[in-house]
């Protein structure tokens, strides 16, 4: 078999050829015989053979092999398929969007800013009761702090459409954690009562976390409804996971350590979870210059309807959890939470709607049925655990409807004011919460727990026929504009004309 180096391929020389000089600019290298670098006599004058490219030369060292009786160069690189396999996407949606750069990182830093959202209120009742023995005075403080969260988010929101989430978000931070620190002091040492409501209005700046989260989903993956809808199905379950989670490790700081560890870890979990969220520059949205005086999101078409559906919907949330409480104890109001979670996963893998008003009338209709089940089973004496059933089906349409109005207020808010739109949603969330929570109190006072099982039910179905409505003037108005748009279009290419 031959198998000859390089430099000793070279044959002896024909008759009439000259031989080869000693120093062959290709000595050293392996290559195979037909590319040997020898010279054919063509009548009595040599000419060189084509020569190889030296450029063409992969810059790997080669793997030496033998096949056929030749001595070749096999590339060492790894089959492309290999490469494929390694890369194929997963198939579950929720991977995909956590695969997408800089979105684990954001995504922790959020969650970890998220929870002391759903701390601090409960934090507050057991400090300030237990300090001064007064329910009342705890929950007129921390009313008022809803209050001012009401008043103060919007602007907060729009300065962070207006400046960036990193620049706005960290300062509101830290004056809301250095609220929470005063009103910690204040009940320490007993100051007056009126420095609790102010210090704890001071907390108001807090900026909405998971608005600027849907905020960074939507600029990561404008264009792609698929996978914006998955992000909005993961927000809420986000959110429903931190409210399930907040209140029981706020109460057992309170209990097992001391009243003031609630709002202690509260606070450095917020600022540490803040700086985290905002240290990721590469995925925050950018600025939009506004080269004109936007109007607020409150005057654009369809979006005060929004807002409308999320009052009544928080109007179902606070009446469930007081009547609830007051019915059968706090902790059942997990239940209600976990469905909403594990609804909200299951209706992010699904594909998003086409009509998303329509799904929006469906959410709701479901929501309205479902909050049935709970009013059904307390009028008829049922047992406790039938009762934490029927809580747990009601939760399942908590979810679907906030991902459906959320990706509304998406589609209906300027993207320069996109922050602001959802903490707007946001805010008519909390008020009618409070709104929910007062008319489910009187009902359980003056008809009883079973009786009061009617004021989620009857929020529900209140905000179906404000979507309702909504839907069908929006509808309306829709058609004019079109037309009034082909008018103006025919009218200017007659003058073209």
């Amino acid at each position: 078999m031959p198998i000859s180096p390089a430099a000793h391929q070279e044959s002896a020389p024909r008759p009439g050829s000259a031989p080869r000089p000693a120093s062959s600019p290709h000595q050293g290298s392996v290559l195979p015989d037909s590319a040997s670098p020898h010279r054919r006599a063509v009548g009595s004058r040599p000419v060189p053979a084509a020569r190889p490219d030296r450029a063409a030369a992969p810059p790997a060292t080669p793997l030496l092999a033998v096949a056929g009786g030749q001595l070749v160069a096999a590339p060492r690189s790894a089959p492309a398929s290999a490469g494929r396999r390694r890369s194929r996407p997963s198939s579950n949606p929720y991977l995909r969007l956590l695969a997408t750069p800089g979105a684990r990182a954001f995504t922790a830093g959020n969650l970890i800013a998220r929870l002391p959202m759903g701390m601090f209120s409960v934090s507050a009742v057991i400090m300030i009761a237990g300090s001064r023995g007064s329910y009342a005075l705890a929950g007129a403080v921390t009313a008022t702090g809803l209050a001012a969260t009401a008043v103060v988010a919007p602007f907060t929101a729009r300065l962070v459409d207006r400046y960036g989430q990193a620049r706005i978000a960290v300062p509101a931070t830290a004056l809301a954690v250095l609220g929470s620190l005063a009103l910690v002091l204040c009940v320490h040492y007993d100051a007056p009562a009126w420095t609790l409501f102010a210090a704890y209005a001071a907390t108001a700046t807090t900026p909405n976390t998971g608005g600027m989260s849907r905020a960074r989903w939507a600029h990561l993956h404008r264009g792609d409804p698929a996978a914006l809808h998955t992000a909005n199905s993961f927000e809420q379950a986000a959110d429903e996971l931190c409210f399930m989670l907040g209140p029981v490790l706020a109460a057992t700081l309170c209990g097992a350590l001391f009243p003031e560890a609630g709002t202690l870890v509260g606070a450095v979990l917020l600022m540490t979870g803040v700086l985290i969220f905002a240290a990721q520059r590469a995925t925050e949205p950018p600025v939009t210059p506004r080269t004109e005086a936007a109007a607020s999101p409150l005057r654009t078409p369809g979006v005060p309807a929004l807002l409308a559906v999320f009052l009544a919907t928080g109007a179902v949330f606070g009446a469930l959890e007081v009547v609830s409480i007051a019915h059968a104890g706090g902790a059942i109001l997990a239940l209600q939470a976990a469905g909403s979670c594990a609804a909200g996963l299951v209706y992010g893998s699904l594909r998003p709607a086409r009509n998303v008003r329509r799904r929006l009338l469906l959410c709701l209709a479901g929501m309205t049925a479902l909050m049935s089940l709970p009013l059904l089973a307390a009028a008829g004496s049922a047992a406790l655990p039938v009762l934490a059933f029927c809580l747990l089906l009601a939760g399942a349409a908590t979810a679907p409807t906030m991902v459906t109005g959320m990706t509304l207020v998406q589609r209906s808010t300027r993207p320069e004011q996109l922050n602001e739109g959802m903490t707007l949603a946001v805010t008519a969330l909390l008020g009618g919460i409070a709104a929910g929570a007062a008319a489910g109190g009187w009902l359980v006072e003056h008809a009883g727990t079973a009786t009061g099982y009617a004021a989620p039910m009857s929020a529900a179905a209140l905000a179906l026929v404000i979507a309702g409505a909504g839907t069908w003037t929006g509808s309306r108005k829709g058609t004019a504009p079109r037309a009034g748009a082909a008018a103006s279009r025919a009218s200017r290419a007659s003058r073209a004309g």
